[in-house]
């Protein structure tokens, strides 16, 4: 059987603006989200009841969280360019 693809639409200058701050929104929740994990895996380290694997792996989550922030500013960016560009 096949199926046909919906049609692309083509986005406005205005929502792809909404589409760049929210990109932008979401690296900055992220970047809080790795602050936050830092600063439970800073806690835990000075708690002897907590597992040793705790810190490293809030250490790595909160990698993962910066890599994703900036992988969303990059997207912004190349949006926001095409946007400008009028792409």
């Amino acid at each position: 059987m096949v199926t046909e693809s919906p049609r692309a639409t083509t986005a406005s200058a205005e929502e792809l603006r909404a589409h760049v701050r929210t990109l932008r929104a979401d690296a900055d929740l992220m970047d809080g989200y790795a602050r936050r994990l830092l600063a439970t895996a800073a806690t835990l380290s000075g708690c002897p009841a907590a597992p040793e694997w705790s810190r490293p792996t809030l250490e790595r989550q909160a990698a993962a969280c910066t890599a994703a922030a900036d992988r969303l500013r990059t997207a912004a960016r190349a949006l926001d360019t095409h946007v400008l560009n009028g792409d």
